[in-house]
């Protein structure tokens, strides 16, 4: 992504508390669900690409999981969620990079994506992503977009929208499907956005 994206989510999570942004949920029920549907031991390494400030980490931590990463583009969204976390912030590992340009330093059992793939419109950034998660994960992709009934924009910018199909042949390569499921979001103002959700385990 160019600087110019990097200052857009620097500026939001700057000026905009959680109930100001569409995609804020106050429990993450389906990745949730995704991650305990792994049945793999609390241990168990878990990103969470685009995370932000999102709540998942808060959950992820409550049930006992040991071994998180959030990775966002922008530090001020993660300045925010250590705050949020306070003292248990210190159990999490935090990493501001642009996701197509993350150089991985270990392998992930667990790689969670809400609402981050569905940014990149280009087809030099889904092949980045695509290559990076192949290289990242040894286990499970559990991977939400906005589906074909969903926004064509998100915060002021443009995304891709995923079928269960573009999803799987997006990452055809690599991985074999578990599940996908369409998934209607409430937003802080009312209205809703429908998401596609698919699981992968790693082959």
């Amino acid at each position: 992504m160019s600087e110019n994206t990097k200052n857009h989510w620097e500026i939001v999570y700057t000026n905009k508390k959680p109930h100001e942004v569409s995609w804020t949920q106050e429990i993450p029920q389906t990745s949730i669900d995704f991650i305990k549907g792994f049945k793999l031991p609390k241990s168990a390494s878990i990103i969470d690409i685009g995370g932000g400030d999102a709540n998942l980490v808060d959950f992820l931590l409550a049930d006992g999981y040991t071994d998180i990463t959030v990775l966002d583009i922008s530090a001020a969204s993660l300045e925010r969620a250590k705050i949020r976390i306070g003292d248990n912030s210190s159990k999490v590992t935090w990493i501001v990079s642009d996701i197509t340009e993350f150089k991985p330093e270990k392998k992930y059992q667990i790689w969670h994506d809400r609402a981050t793939f569905h940014f990149l419109t280009t087809a030099e950034q889904i092949h980045e992503y695509i290559k990076i998660a192949n290289t990242a994960i040894n286990g499970f992709l559990a991977i939400g977009t906005f589906s074909e009934n969903g926004p064509t924009k998100c915060s002021n910018l443009n995304i891709k929208q995923y079928s269960e199909s573009d999803l799987l042949l997006a990452f055809k390569e690599g991985f074999s499907k578990i599940k996908c499921v369409n998934e209607d979001h409430k937003t802080p103002f009312d209205t809703l956005q429908n998401f596609t959700f698919c699981t992968f385990k790693k082959i």
